[in-house]
């Protein structure tokens, strides 16, 4: 789903759906739990909020440089498991480099180094974590997932 502002698309509602999205994911998580044949695990950890998040990687038997399989624990914040929940949707099936291109696209995002292109669908709902630019200390929550995904591509 591709969020875009348009002349009848209030900042109400934006932020309106910005919380439904969110809140789903940090209340039902998707591929919350272990992976147990994965090829991967990183945690990753901000011990200034608590955030405490295990990201799991099982690679394609017959391509090991797609992802079969992803994968989460963890305790945090609403943002960083949303994030979390959000991101093993979108890697499964991408190879190594789309999901780092991804991860990186994300980061990029989120931190304000970069806009997204209206045409640009690949973020998909992780568009509506851009509202952590306004609260730059939950930033990391957002990030936290996609630096452990990153380090276990590396693996």
């Amino acid at each position: 789903m591709l969020l875009r502002k348009s002349p009848t698309f209030s900042t109400v509602h934006f932020e309106e759906l910005y919380q439904d999205i969110i809140l789903d994911h940090s209340r039902r998580p998707r591929n919350y739990g272990e992976l147990p044949d994965a090829d991967a695990t990183v945690n990753g950890n901000n011990p200034m909020c608590g955030d405490d998040v295990t990201v799991q990687v099982k690679f394609d038997a017959a391509d090991r440089q797609k992802i079969a399989k992803a994968a989460f624990t963890g305790n945090g914040c609403s943002i960083c498991m949303a994030s979390a929940s959000m991101l093993t949707l979108k890697v499964k099936n991408r190879t190594r480099a789309e999901a780092g291109a991804l991860a990186e696209k994300f980061q990029n995002l989120v931190t304000g180094a970069s806009e997204l292109s209206p045409e640009d669908e690949s973020l998909g709902d992780l568009q509506v974590l851009i509202g952590v630019r306004k609260f730059p200390q939950r930033v990391k929550c957002a990030t936290l997932p996609w630096h452990a995904l990153e380090e276990a591509l590396e693996k």
